[in-house]
């Protein structure tokens, strides 16, 4: 005799695996590559001229800590020193939280960058989520 609890088992198991798969169905992320008029994905021959591109608003949060360095003063208008520079100095920071920071995506992606795509409605809109750069550098 069939033990009927895992059937039903089975049977959650399956019902849900189903539902995943209906919610990621038309959605695969992929690489590509920035172009001067558009974005290449490498799945794919086409350039896609229109696409979207993630927008992160967050609110940055700086630890305490400290720099040793140099003060120079006065300077030129152009920002160089005019005198010698002062006795190395700690400056101490306290810590801060700025709201409202936005980590600007798009203006930061240049021709030949690699990126991450997704695919969304059946393939319709590519939205770009991040730059990928090599561990090497």
């Amino acid at each position: 005799m069939a033990d009927p609890y895992k059937s039903l088992a089975a049977v959650f198991r399956e019902q849900m695996a189903g539902y995943a798969k209906d919610m990621l169905s038309g959605m695969s992320t992929e690489l590509g590559t920035i172009t001067a008029s558009g974005l290449k994905l490498d799945h794919f021959k086409h350039e896609i001229k229109n696409y979207w591109v993630a927008d992160f608003p967050v609110t940055l949060e700086i630890p305490a800590f400290h720099m040793v360095g140099t003060m120079m003063s006065p300077v030129d208008q152009e920002g160089y020193p005019l005198g010698v520079p002062d006795p190395r100095t700690r400056f101490e920071f306290e810590a801060a939280e700025i709201k409202d920071v936005r980590v600007n995506l798009a203006d930061g992606l240049q021709p030949g960058d690699r990126v991450v795509a997704v695919n969304l409605n059946g393939g319709h809109e590519v939205v770009v989520l991040c730059r990928v750069v090599s561990q090497d550098g």
